[in-house]
């Protein structure tokens, strides 16, 4: 790759990405939602999607940010990050015209389908909840799920009140503290960046919406290696590529596998390493090339989404700290419930990188507070 080499990045949000894509000397063209100060910063241009998170990313808008963000140039091709497990059509359309940096759109449509998905896993012997896409005749104790969701807002507890419909699922609760694996894979063998543990943010709509993420996860040495041969068992029958990461409810010695998402994820910024890039390791791994062995990391880190607990009708002119990313431009509008930023902290365990994120959070919330007032 030569230096400055254009690559086109689409996601609900692209900050991470072009960030990393940055550090490994690629010029970002990033089509996103939120067009954030520091995407912008990172990305030699940018387009700001205007079909919303409500609709989704559109192949129409998304064809003509390409072409604009391009403008002549000849991108490397396009990654994908959060935002296109239930639309592999819109991935398709651009692999027509430009290459695909990631899993194609098959082989999203084999793990996103939740019965193929759960055969599979039954098949390599990997623990996971029973699912089904027919309403269960007694609600109690199942949740539903939409197909190709993101974010955990997509999940709510079953109540028998017709729920069943196209594009959703039913999978039965199962008990246990959620940790995802970050995987690099090359379509036949696969390597396990790190496990991090995860948390949400409940609200009554939606009481499974994320809200961070903390690595290292506290894992016995003997269940890691147990989770990390069923990772690798899967990678290599569903042919994965790239960045991938791999969903568990961790429950002392019992853990259950709830899903693959086979993109780069909400844990870049916790994995990104000091002394390379994952969106280099990605390319790569697309590529068929694995390192040798993990990036090392000096100390546990944590990051969490900030989430509105108002209405901002405009964000204040602000001079916003450097372990803040995603910050929105000065006047934006920011509903309630919805991100501000990502806030993140370092510290000796992932413990205590979480509190401190915690105490930034509730610090910055007063100090935005205050700004407006």
């Amino acid at each position: 790759m030569d230096r400055d080499t254009p690559v086109l990045i689409a996601a609900y949000s692209g900050r991470a990405l072009a960030a990393s894509a940055r550090r490994a000397g690629y010029a970002p063209l990033v089509a996103d939602f939120f067009g954030d100060d520091d995407t912008l910063a990172a990305s030699r241009a940018h387009v700001r999607l205007c079909s919303g998170l409500d609709r989704g990313i559109e192949a129409d808008e998304l064809d003509a940010a390409f072409a604009k963000l391009a403008d002549g140039s000849t991108p490397a091709g396009f990654v994908c990050g959060t935002g296109f497990e239930d639309r592999t059509g819109v991935i398709a359309r651009m692999a027509a015209r430009w290459p695909l940096i990631g899993n194609s759109p098959e082989v999203i449509e084999r793990v996103k389908d939740p019965e193929m998905f759960a055969a599979l896993c039954r098949a390599c012997g990997v623990p996971h909840p029973e699912t089904t896409r027919s309403q269960p005749d007694d609600p109690q104790g199942w949740l539903v799920k939409r197909i190709g969701g993101a974010g955990g807002t997509h999940i709510t507890l079953a109540n028998g009140k017709s729920e069943q419909a196209d594009g959703r699922y039913f999978q039965r609760r199962v008990a246990g503290q959620p940790v995802s694996a970050l995987v690099l894979a090359e379509g036949r063998r696969a390597l396990v960046l790190g496990f991090s543990v995860q948390w949400t943010a409940p609200t009554p709509r939606h009481p499974y919406r994320y809200a961070g993420a903390a690595r290292p996860a506290p894992i016995a040495p003997a269940i890691a290696e147990d989770m990390t041969g069923m990772v690798q068992r899967l990678c290599a029958e569903l042919a994965l590529v790239g960045l991938n990461s791999f969903d568990f409810l961790l429950d002392g010695a019992t853990f259950h596998l709830l899903e693959i998402n086979p993109r780069p994820g909400a844990t870049l910024d916790i994995f990104e390493p000091e002394e390379d890039s994952l969106f280099a390791l990605h390319v790569a791994a697309c590529r068929g090339t694995l390192p040798v062995r993990p990036p090392r990391y000096a100390a546990a880190k944590a990051s969490a989404i900030l989430y509105a607990d108002k209405t901002i009708a405009a964000v204040p002119a602000f001079d916003w700290p450097d372990w803040t990313a995603d910050r929105p431009p000065a006047g934006s509008r920011v509903p309630a419930e919805t991100p501000i930023c990502t806030v993140m902290a370092s510290a000796s365990s992932a413990a205590a990188a979480r509190r401190r994120v915690a105490e930034r959070s509730r610090r910055l919330l007063a100090d935005l507070d205050l700004a407006q007032s």
